[in-house]
């Protein structure tokens, strides 16, 4: 009697047999794991050599801007600072001032994190508003955990991170697109389009912005430390496409997070595994980041369904195994991040239920953006 067990010769399957397949053939997607290796060893590099410090960020940015050819690489890389840049100058005329008072937190909290998402759904330039309103919250969230810090010393570190980051991304980027890309040429970039009024894209902006207006109160109630990256994870999330929002983004956000959580998760795993063998050693923890950034390209590279999750795991290989100084990599910041994300799901899944649950069923008519997973949104 047969069992239904699969035979020796249908295990792996197809799809798996073709993606094993594709670390060891040259092609495109061999080399633009190759090309993120390489971005993130020169970032780190840059990141030691101007005094940035928060090199994993630097790292980072050296990875989720790569992209097949080297002007669309610089494009992102120029909306990153320029996002950037914006969010931290607005920040420091605003933060200083808003810290004093709960409800000017809240507020700003609200108000800069709607325009920042309403920008990324619905602008040409969408990455940068995601980096301007992404950076601004990180900046508020910072100062109100740490309101003896100078918020110009952030602003000035998070600055000199994606520059070195996206310095290094478009240097490696213009090295292959004068030789390997010559060959194997990357995936033809979608046009940037911008939308006019979306009702659906203001209402799920609004939804991210009242979640972030609870991170100040829940700092203001129960001091918990590192909110910030809470802040991240429901901005990031948030970011689906306008198509398919429909009347309640629950399900595209719930499965945004849900592969947030899995990406940390087995990032955060091998990341610990490669901790423990390299006892210190800066060469095994070199060698186990490239190791884990070629493993999570190729899952983000995999398929538009686990896009997202293949981006959070290098992110946690990231976080974990570049440290501003190797002799103090940890696992802590992995299990600190893990912890940001189910703080964000636990202030974002009841906001979105009570829309999901109380607001009126109907769909939008309105021209909307061809569905696409959001670039590089942390």
């Amino acid at each position: 009697m047969r069992l239904g067990f699969p035979s020796s010769g249908s295990f792996p399957g197809p799809a798996a047999r073709a993606a094993l397949r594709t670390f060891v053939t040259p092609g495109p997607r061999m080399v633009d794991e190759i090309e993120c290796v390489a971005s993130i060893l020169l970032a780190i590099l840059l990141a030691h050599l101007i005094g940035a410090h928060n090199v994993a960020w630097a790292a980072f940015t050296g990875f989720v801007l790569m992209r097949g050819h080297v002007s669309e690489t610089l494009l992102r890389g120029m909306m990153r600072l320029a996002g950037t840049a914006l969010g931290a100058g607005l920040a420091l005329l605003i933060v200083p001032y808003a810290v004093r008072s709960l409800p000017a937190s809240v507020a700003v909290a609200a108000i800069i994190g709607f325009a920042g998402l309403y920008g990324m759904l619905t602008a040409k330039r969408a990455y940068a508003w995601f980096l301007f309103g992404l950076t601004f919250e990180m900046i508020l969230l910072d100062k109100l955990e740490h309101p003896a810090v100078n918020a110009i010393a952030f602003a000035e570190t998070r600055l000199l991170e994606v520059a070195a980051g996206t310095v290094a991304c478009v240097t490696i980027s213009l090295l292959t697109t004068l030789t390997a890309r010559r060959r194997w040429p990357g995936p033809p970039p979608a046009p940037a389009t911008r939308i006019g009024w979306h009702p659906d894209a203001a209402r799920h902006a609004a939804q991210a912005g009242v979640t972030l207006a609870l991170l100040p109160v829940l700092h203001a109630l129960f001091g918990i430390p590192e909110l910030q990256q809470a802040g991240v994870t429901i901005m990031a999330v948030m970011v689906v496409p306008v198509s398919g929002l429909g009347a309640s983004g629950l399900m595209p956000v719930s499965r945004r997070l849900l592969h947030r959580m899995l990406g940390c998760l087995g990032g955060g795993a091998l990341a610990a595994a490669i901790l423990f063998v390299a006892q210190g050693s800066a060469p095994i923890l070199i060698a186990g980041t490239c190791l884990g950034v070629v493993i999570g390209r190729h899952i983000e590279n995999g398929g538009k369904r686990i896009t997202y999750l293949g981006l959070q795991f290098t992110l946690a290989i990231l976080v974990t195994l570049v440290p501003d100084s190797y002799s103090d990599a940890a696992i802590e910041p992995a299990l600190q991040r893990l912890a940001s994300i189910f703080i964000g799901m636990a202030l974002l899944e009841p906001v979105l239920l009570a829309w999901h649950f109380l607001a009126p069923r109907r769909r939008s008519d309105v021209a909307t953006r061809p569905a696409q997973e959001a670039p590089g949104s942390e």
